[in-house]
């Protein structure tokens, strides 16, 4: 809905304090901690407006603290190198005076060279496929009432799985998904805009990739999950409020880490993203009742 989309807009416009020095706010959500796509996508805002002339080409990011989604997120910017063609910046994310989130991203001016890509899957059109909601509307009714009411507000982006989607009554699977994902609605004309809403929206599905195998939904209390880094490539251009197809793949889980690869291609299938990530699937340890400590 353009709606919880210009919500998001909002929340990627940050406050400039003083030279090299953002705020940023999160959304008035019943959430326990900051959805770890918006840091990144504050973050990416942060360093974009400290550079002209350049995009983002890669970004490298690290989550290491819960963020408090109470308070305020400072963003503080580090200009590390600005050359002829390539500069790098480093944004250090702070809440309560430690680094939550620090992020590496590197931009470069455009310029001419060889091509190739890899082919995007043969999945159905995002036409022909059902919603989020639709997709998910079965398995709520086992959902606890306020995960239920959570899973049922607006969202920014629009997401439609080309697969079976166990988001409560999860079940096991290979590790691949296909998801087609697009801002839910109209964006503004801003490049650094559109890649922001990207990495936002990059975070949301790349764990479920991983536990798949193991039959994890998105109620399970059996495992302490957190997204530990993340990785991201702009191959080329990119407007988020065009369907995407994010063909994921987790090709590892060990040690309570599980690890994912994936692809973002345009509907024409030109390759415009790749991205990686690392994440903690911890199983909780509870004490028996009346053991001794």
């Amino acid at each position: 809905m353009q709606a919880a989309l210009d919500a998001l807009i909002d929340i990627l416009d940050l406050e400039e304090l003083e030279v090299n020095l953002f705020r940023g706010r999160s959304p008035k959500e019943d959430r326990q901690r900051v959805f770890g796509g918006q840091v990144a996508g504050q973050a990416l805002v942060a360093a974009g407006r400290t550079v002209e002339d350049r995009s983002v080409h890669s970004l490298h990011a690290y989550f290491l603290r819960p963020g408090d989604p109470r308070v305020p997120i400072i963003y503080q910017v580090e200009r590390i190198r600005d050359g002829k063609s390539f500069a790098t910046r480093r944004v250090t994310a702070v809440q309560h005076g430690a680094a939550i989130f620090a992020l590496s991203a590197s931009f470069a001016r455009e310029e001419p060279g060889l091509e190739h890509q890899a082919t995007m899957p043969d999945v159905p059109h995002p036409d022909a496929l059902p919603t989020f909601h639709d997709q998910i509307r079965p398995q709520l009714e086992k959902a606890p009432a306020a995960v239920r009411a959570w899973l049922e507000r607006e969202r920014p982006i629009d997401m439609r799985s080309a697969d079976a989607w166990d988001v409560v009554t999860a079940a096991s699977r290979e590790p691949v998904m296909n998801v087609w994902i697009r801002a839910d609605g109209k964006l503004p004309e801003d490049p650094l805009l559109h890649q922001c809403v990207v990495a936002y929206a990059s975070d949301m599905t790349l764990i479920d990739a991983a536990v798949r195998p193991h039959a994890i939904g998105w109620v399970d209390d059996r495992y302490q999950i957190a997204s530990l880094d993340h990785v991201m490539w702009f191959h080329r251009p990119v407007r988020a409020d065009q369907w995407l197809l994010y063909a994921q793949e987790s090709p590892n889980m060990f040690g309570a880490r599980g690890f994912t690869t994936a692809r973002l291609f345009a509907e024409d299938g030109t390759l415009v993203l790749s991205v990686a990530q690392e994440s903690l699937v911890r199983p909780v340890v509870r004490e028996k009742r009346g053991a001794k400590t």
